[in-house]
């Protein structure tokens, strides 16, 4: 038997509706099988869950290990291709995988601790940079990444489906179209990027300071990936009530370690907060408040 938390439980039943329940079923006989296929001995409790089904697991040679039983979605395509083309360079290993039914065996980061528990955020800013051009490569002549372009489409669906914008500020939510217009026109040869990039992805680990999990795998402009970092961590609202200073600095240490121009930082930071606000939107319907008021204060540093 394995721990299916009820709040887990409902959630994937509310994201994906006719598919959630099937896949919930057919979970402990999927982790089952896995279990016995890569001979992992001993199941832990499931890690925080979002989406994913994630557990620690020890295998019979007594290594450790994470075992990631993914949701009907399809991101996971991206993230296996990602992992396998990273090859453990900057990130976890990939393990084992099944690329058909979205399973997979992942190396298990120690001790684990989030960037986020870091509390010099000049520190933890360095840090990320740094690691984040290890993760970028150039992409194959034919992969399967979605692309930054694709995910951007989200801003035609949110005005359809609100009839304007909704819930969100009509001139940051305009003028991070403009940019993003903008932005794509002139895109830095593509590069395959993390596409989640924030400080709950970067662990401590043994055989590196400091190791990248969760890829989502998306092709684009290297300036997106600074997007999700400028508005996290999750309590980013609550550590800093004064965040123009915070975001101003972060803003230029990238500029100064990744070598980016600060006005495309800045313009790549407005649109990827917007877009996290727009996808909120898509999923809970709330919880775009603080993406937008990040989205705000870039403005005001241009």
């Amino acid at each position: 038997m394995i721990d299916i938390p009820a709040r887990y439980r409902q959630g994937i039943l509310d994201a994906f509706h006719e598919k959630g329940a099937p896949w919930l079923a057919a979970l402990p006989a999927t982790v089952d099988e896995f279990a016995q296929r890569w001979s992992l001995v001993d199941l832990g409790k499931p890690f925080a869950l979002s989406y994913n089904y994630v557990i620690p697991v020890i295998r019979r040679d007594g290594s450790e290990a994470v075992l990631k039983v993914c949701v009907p979605d399809g991101e996971y395509v991206g993230e296996m291709a990602a992992l396998t083309l990273y090859n453990g360079e900057g990130c976890c290993r990939l393990l084992e995988a099944d690329r058909e039914r979205g399973v997979m065996l992942l190396e298990r980061l120690r001790p684990g601790t989030m960037l986020a528990t870091l509390a010099d955020d000049e520190a933890a800013t360095t840090i990320a940079a740094t690691l984040m051009e290890r993760l970028w490569r150039p992409v194959p002549p034919e992969h399967p990444f979605v692309t930054v372009e694709r995910w951007f489409r989200a801003f035609a669906r949110h005005r359809e489906s609100y009839g304007g914008v909704g819930p969100l500020d009509e001139q940051i939510f305009g003028t991070a179209e403009r940019m993003v217009s903008a932005l794509l026109a002139t895109n830095h040869p593509p590069t395959l990027l993390h596409g989640d990039y924030h400080h709950h992805n970067i662990l401590r680990a043994e055989r590196a300071p400091w190791l990248i999990i969760d890829p989502k795998g998306v092709v684009g402009d290297p300036g997106y990936e600074i997007g999700a970092f400028l508005y996290n961590p999750i309590d980013l609202h609550e550590r800093y009530p004064d965040l123009r200073p915070l975001l101003a600095r972060r803003v230029s240490q990238f500029h100064e370690l990744l070598g980016f121009e600060r006005e495309r930082i800045l313009h790549w930071g407005i649109a990827q907060a917007v877009l996290s606000a727009v996808w909120s939107c898509e999923s809970e319907g709330y919880g775009w408040e603080g993406t937008m008021e990040v989205a705000r204060i870039l403005l005001t540093l241009l």
